[in-house]
């Protein structure tokens, strides 16, 4: 007899041209990975679907829709979800992409988050500071496994690679208020000298896109532009800078480090842990950090650090290498459904 195919239920829908490149090289890699049977997200599939595990990414997306209709239907959705997967004991595998909640929901969507948080069997972390961290997002005691997140550097090797431009930093990626690039312009504009700052990406409120777009307009060295990025135009925004500023209130995973470093450019980031170990592990000079609130002096002393280091020829990314991802989610998905049948096999026994 075969080796029974496991099957995993993902709360991505099939993948797009916008869709984050990490959930699309993980469902190519889980796809091949023996063994496992990867089924993409409609509510139909979840609800009424055939499947061994549920593994969910960002779960306040379940909760929330582009108007309130949606989003009331979306809740109604999940809450239908909930009761399917607690009638069937499927167990939840978490990713745990942020430590928090986002800012802003309602009591409902708050109830279902709660709910599927003390729900989830298995957490996947992307780093090992989330081990040793009372997250709120999942249970204290919730066995985990370190799958680390996996680099670009495949996925963008076929855009164009230019050269920098002497003395420019640059942001790229999603905005919002959290991110500080209302910090990384205001530090930048105490910065005199012939510097120049390339910020692009979409910003997620119309308040913070006006107090921006008027933060840089009062620098003629600034280039602004509020717009979705392509991968292509990520690239060359990444590339085009001596280095990549990443000035975020709140640092614990950071795609956007990881895709800097993919295109061999080095990251201006806050200290914290996280930040210090990617330093070790991707090597010197490649992640610069700085303490407390971004300043001026900060842009410069990251300017003098990256040119003076003596640098790798391309930071070590080696310990993201994807072919280890999909044997690493298959083992946790099996540790989830040992749980599960350790807890049945307790059941019963209380019963007897």
């Amino acid at each position: 007899m075969g080796v029974k195919t496991l099957i995993v239920q993902q709360s991505f829908p099939d993948p797009r041209p916008t869709t984050n490149p990490y959930i699309v090289m993980l469902r190519e890699q889980l796809a091949v990975t023996p063994g496992l049977g990867v089924r993409t997200f409609s509510w139909r599939r979840a609800i009424v679907g055939r499947y061994d595990v549920f593994h969910v990414h960002w779960p306040e997306i379940l909760v929330t829709g582009h108007s309130p209709l949606k989003t009331a239907a979306r809740q109604l959705l999940t809450a239908a979800l909930l009761a399917r997967l607690q009638l069937t004991r499927t167990p939840i595998v978490r990713t745990v992409h942020n430590l928090h909640r986002p800012d802003g929901l309602s009591r409902t969507q708050n109830v279902l988050l709660g709910a599927l948080e003390r729900a989830t069997s298995h957490a996947i972390v992307l780093n090992d500071s989330t081990v040793h961290t009372e997250a709120s997002v999942v249970p204290l005691g919730t066995p985990t496994s370190l799958i680390l997140h996996g680099h670009y550097r495949d996925w963008f090797a076929r855009f164009p690679q230019r050269e920098s431009v002497g003395g420019r930093f640059s942001y790229f990626g999603l905005i919002r208020r959290y991110k500080g690039v209302d910090s990384l312009l205001r530090a930048f504009r105490a910065l005199p000298g012939a510097f120049s700052l390339r910020v692009a990406g979409k910003a997620r409120a119309d308040e913070l896109a006006e107090e921006l777009t008027a933060l840089a307009a009062a620098d003629d060295r600034v280039e602004l532009s509020l717009e979705f990025l392509s991968e292509a135009e990520l690239v060359d925004v990444a590339r085009q800078g001596e280095i990549v500023v990443l000035p975020y209130r709140e640092m614990h995973n950071s795609g956007g480090a990881l895709a800097a470093l993919s295109v061999d450019r080095p990251v201006l980031v806050p200290a914290n842990g996280v930040n210090q170990r990617l330093a070790e592990e991707v090597g010197h000079g490649w992640v610069v950090q700085y303490e407390g609130d971004l300043g001026p002096d900060d842009l410069t002393a990251a300017l003098e650090t990256v040119r003076g280091a003596d640098r790798p020829a391309r930071p070590d990314l080696s310990a993201r290498d994807w072919d280890r991802a999909g044997r690493a989610h298959l083992d946790a998905y099996g540790a989830a459904l040992s749980r599960r049948s350790a807890r049945l096999r307790s059941g019963r026994r209380r019963g007897r």
